[in-house]
């Protein structure tokens, strides 16, 4: 008998949980499901696995200690800032561990002590990070293990609203967490490699500058630049490719209408607002305007912001409410992002029917062995949720992490070390039983006009 150990049930874990419990009796392992909220886990997750639910601080010590040295293998669906405190009891306990969350710098510091110890401590096994490493690593590998040498790498992923659920003129709903959404791009320039020059994007500009993708089937998006593109250099062996750049997808027109939250000042979070307790929609969209004793605050952000009256952006933002006399609602002490996003959820929210889509596109130029023009090659993934709880994004965080452990547990992986998916061993079997779950990749090379008219 093994013992899984899942510290937190959240959103995101319902994937994981069902396919645990259903390979369970397969391979003798007996499952722990630890949250804060035993009752919504329940609800959640329903009564087959009601009896493996307990009650559990993360933040208490003694506890987590308690429950992980009962255990072979940790799970940690918790945020990430408190990934490191689960995973230094995992190494002190000699615990395996996994998370789909980016390496943090302190997670990496533990890798020497980690091999030492024998242990397996597997991260970035969600969807970005996670799917995207697997599938794009492939792609790469496969150039190269046919002699080619890859000129240009692009890779772009995005947590939207599925056609059927389409139902608002941003063509977007809140899939995951919404202050994400509203903080994305802060933090410093992003940057990326462009022609073999380092290109950088300042947040300001960020939802300017965006890249027109074509998705057979599912039509046209838009990308903008995620965070710093060039850390993946060295993480995919592309440290001599002359472009480089990842980036976040939206439907086209989305961007040209976020920027104008970012022009406000809506998305900042540095500082508190003091009428926050009792501001509207309306007050808060004109604390950013000037003073005009006869214009609207619809003329004023029109005369601001330099945009039509009869745009698509005005559309848009009337659509929000932004405008309306109704309260936030939020309380005091709230920043602008915060209340920014409170006016964003009542409209942004998905609806209990509502589903989700996830869309992941990878682009790759190469220079094949013996050949002098290059070829371009497209990959695309899209998965359609289901309604809450079981969305796209919930399958696309779940499954990776599941099969990981699986392969953990069984000793198909055991390499010891802090990793994340970017080798064969791991990629290859994930990437493939996630097919057989309806999540899988489209490739197609793309020559002449074809490949002008698919971006």
């Amino acid at each position: 008998m093994q013992n899984i150990l899942i510290i937190g049930a959240g959103r995101s874990s319902i994937y994981l949980i069902d396919y645990l419990f259903e390979h369970a009796s397969a391979y003798g392992w007996k499952i722990t499901v630890a949250d804060a909220a035993p009752d919504a886990a329940r609800k959640l997750l329903g009564d087959a696995v009601s009896d493996s639910i307990t009650e559990f601080d993360a933040t208490d010590g003694p506890s987590r200690e308690k429950l992980i040295t009962e255990c072979d293998l940790v799970i940690s669906m918790l945020p990430a800032f408190l990934h490191v405190e689960v995973a230094k009891d995992c190494l002190r306990l000699k615990k395996h561990l996994i998370t789909p969350s980016y390496i943090s710098k302190e997670m990496r510091e533990m890798e020497s002590e980690v091999k030492a110890a024998g242990l397996i401590f597997l991260n970035e096994l969600g969807v970005d990070p996670g799917i995207d490493h697997m599938s794009a690593m492939r792609m790469l590998d496969e150039v190269r293990d046919r002699g080619g040498e890859v000129t240009r790498f692009e890779s772009f992923t995005g947590g939207l609203v599925a056609p059927e659920s389409d139902n608002n003129p941003w063509n977007y709903k809140f899939t995951w967490n919404p202050r994400n959404v509203v903080l994305a791009g802060q933090g410093g320039a992003v940057k990326f490699r462009h022609n073999g020059k380092f290109k950088y994007i300042p947040y300001q500009k960020l939802f300017r500058r965006t890249e027109i993708i074509e998705i057979p089937e599912y039509g046209r998006f838009e990308g903008y630049a995620n965070r710093d593109s060039l850390n993946y250099r060295e993480l995919y062996d592309l440290e001599n490719v002359p472009t480089i750049y990842r980036g976040t997808l939206r439907r086209v027109g989305y961007c040209r209408a976020w920027d104008i939250f970012v022009q406000m000042g809506m998305t900042d979070d540095s500082y508190i607002m003091a009428d926050s307790a009792d501001i509207t929609h309306r007050q808060f969209t004109n604390s950013f305007l000037a003073f005009n004793a006869s214009d609207s605050v619809e003329l004023k952000l029109m005369h601001y912001m330099k945009l039509d009256q009869d745009s698509e952006v005005i559309e848009k933002l009337n659509w929000l409410g932004i405008f309306d006399d109704e309260p936030v609602g939020l309380g005091k002490n709230a920043t602008p992002a915060q209340i920014l996003q409170r006016i964003l959820e009542k409209k942004w929210s998905l609806e209990p029917e509502d589903k989700d889509m996830i869309v992941m596109w990878h682009k790759l130029h190469t220079l094949e062995a013996g050949e002098s023009s290059e070829r371009e090659f497209h990959s695309s993934m899209v998965v359609i949720g289901e309604p809450r709880p079981k969305t796209a994004m919930a399958k696309t965080v779940g499954l990776p992490v599941a099969m990981a452990a699986k392969l953990v547990l069984t000793g198909e992986f055991k390499t010891p070390g802090v990793h994340m998916p970017v080798i064969p061993e791991l990629y290859s079997p994930i990437l493939e039983e996630l097919e057989t779950y309806g999540i899988s990749f489209t490739e197609k090379e793309y020559t002449g006009e074809d490949a002008a008219q698919a971006v």
